[in-house]
Order: C-alpha cells, then sequence, then structure tokens
C-alpha cells in the first residue's frame, strides 16, 4: 500500500468517521507525523507544526496541492476534529497568532509508531480502551488554558492569548472604572467570533447589524449617561484610526447615543508604536496603568462629539 493508503488504514482502524478518511485528513496525519513515502511508520515523529507546513510538506512530498485559502477547510475538516479525538493537541497560543502550533499526542505518536509491527494489534486495542480517557485529559488540558471573564454577571472563558488577555482587562479593569454602570454589548473571542452578541439591544439603540469583522472588539453601553464605548484591543494591529472611525460612524448613522471611541493597549510600548496613528478626539488606555487614561486633543474628557 502506498503511504497515503496506510494513513486511511490507521485511521479506520482507530474507529475514524469516514469523512475524516479523505485524502485531506490523511495528508494532515502524515505530516503531522513527518513521514515521505519512503519512510517507516517507527520514524514518526511529533514536532510542532502549522496548517500552512501541513499544505508545504502535501505538495512537496505526494504531489498533493492546497490553495493557501484552504488552512480554513484543513482546520475544520481535519485538525478541528483530530484534536477532539486526542490524536493532536495546541501549543495554546491564540489561533490567530503566527506561533500557533500543533502536534500528535504521545499516545498517538506512540500507536502509529507499531503500525505494521507485531505489537500493533495489542498497541490498537490499549489506546482504543483508553481512548475516552485521553479525550478527557486532552480537552482538560485545553479547559485549563482558557481565562475565566464574568461578563454582564454571567460565566465565560477566552481562549489563551495576548488579545484575550487585553480584552477580558478591558471587561474587568476598563469598564469598572470608566463606564457608569456598564453592560457588554458585544465582545468576540479568537475562537468564537460572537462570544456576546445582544442583537436586541444593540438594534433598539439604532446599531446596523454586521459581520464580526466590522464590529469593534468590544462595545460597552452606560445606560445612566446613554453612552456607546467603542473599544479596540490592540495588541498587533487594528488601532482607532481615522478611517477606523469613519467606518464605524457609517454603521452607526442611526444611532442617537454618545459614541465614545478607546485604543485598548496591554503596554505602554505597545502604545508608543501606534500613538502617531491614533485618531483626534479619541482616548487611549493601557492596562499596565488602569487608573489613567489618555484624552487625545479636544475640549472634552471622555465625552461623546456628538
Amino acid at each position: 500500500m502506498s503511504k497515503l493508503d496506510e494513513a486511511r488504514d490507521i485511521l479506520d482502524a482507530l474507529q475514524v468517521p469516514a469523512k475524516q478518511q479523505n485524502v485531506m485528513c490523511c495528508c494532515v496525519l502524515l505530516a503531522m507525523a513527518g513521514l515521505k513515502e519512503d519512510q517507516c511508520w517507527v520514524n514518526a515523529t511529533s514536532n510542532w507544526i502549522r496548517i500552512h507546513d501541513v499544505i508545504a510538506f502535501a505538495s512537496d512530498n505526494y504531489g498533493i496541492t492546497y490553495a493557501e485559502n484552504s488552512r480554513e477547510t484543513i482546520r475544520k475538516q481535519a485538525m478541528h476534529h483530530f484534536r477532539n479525538a486526542a490524536f493532536i493537541e495546541d501549543n495554546g497560543k491564540a489561533t490567530n497568532s503566527p506561533n500557533y502550533r500543533y502536534r500528535l499526542t504521545g499516545e498517538m505518536v506512540k500507536i502509529i509508531q507499531s503500525y505494521g509491527s507485531g505489537t500493533w494489534d495489542e498497541n490498537l486495542e490499549t489506546f482504543l480502551n483508553n481512548h475516552e480517557t485521553l479525550i478527557s485529559l486532552y480537552a482538560s488540558k485545553r479547559t485549563v488554558r482558557k481565562m475565566p471573564v464574568k461578563i454582564n454577571g454571567s460565566e465565560f472563558t477566552f481562549s489563551p492569548g495576548k488579545h484575550n488577555e487585553l480584552q477580558k482587562a478591558i471587561i474587568e479593569e476598563f469598564a469598572p472604572r470608566f463606564a457608569p454602570n456598564p453592560e457588554c454589548l458585544y465582545v468576540g473571542d479568537t475562537t468564537e467570533k460572537d462570544l456576546v452578541k445582544n442583537e436586541g439591544k444593540l438594534r433598539e439603540l439604532g446599531f446596523s447589524i454586521t459581520l464580526h469583522d466590522k464590529m469593534p472588539d468590544v462595545v460597552l453601553y452606560s445606560a445612566e449617561k446613554n453612552w456607546l464605548y467603542f473599544i479596540e484591543a490592540v495588541t498587533s494591529v487594528g488601532p482607532m484610526e481615522p478611517k477606523r472611525i469613519k467606518e464605524i460612524e457609517e454603521m452607526t448613522a442611526d444611532v442617537a447615543a454618545g459614541k465614545i471611541y478607546v485604543t485598548a493597549f496591554l503596554d505602554f510600548k505597545t502604545f508608543k508604536r501606534f500613538s502617531e496613528s491614533l485618531a483626534w478626539e479619541t482616548e487611549a488606555w493601557i492596562a499596565d496603568m488602569p487608573d489613567h487614561m489618555i484624552h487625545l486633543n479636544g475640549d472634552k474628557f471622555l465625552g461623546p462629539r456628538n
């Protein structure tokens, strides 16, 4: 059999659904194991790799081409299921981080290294007998890495990463200090884009509900002041530049509430990096100095311009 056929045979033996035994998933398994056509399964490895590396490996070693824009398809059809099955694990970075990686779990490496050997049947039986335990183990590891956050009185969890760390600080540190009795109307997560989205209240305020990539990272509302806070959490991109302000103004043309624009940063170093691109008449907040606000010009301090 070819290596692709052997990979399919392994996935079948591991009781993987037929949809996850396709060529793409077989390529993923081979790339994760670092196995070329002429190598034996005993040589399987477990190195941290990106989906980009999977695409390059499939092309270079098996002549199978996947476009770069197919990364999300690979993530959903292969990586997601393999991780849920405890075949692979991730390194805990945010999914949109350039440092996000996957690797085979130690148990998965052990079982595939024995494929074709005299210990395969025994190792397979052991793996399948402990499979639910493995799933629970790796699910538990992922849960521990998540960050708990209380939003509007309810418990949520953010996936790990600096962007979500900053969003957590906005909700727990910025909001109580600078937004009287705030309600969070919108916040996304790097893995769950619309973690909180109060469409009813947003519509009531005249907000045009749009796709998540047009929304600011966090939207707060103070009924006491009738103020809306549009907050961008900036760790690498996306400050409140004039162009961004214009986009939000267009989306909120029918909103009568006062509008406040805030760019939040984790530290002063990141603020300095973006300071020259920030729009006038906006605010900047730094999580390392939570009691202070930087006001960019204007005759009002922390208030809407309309």
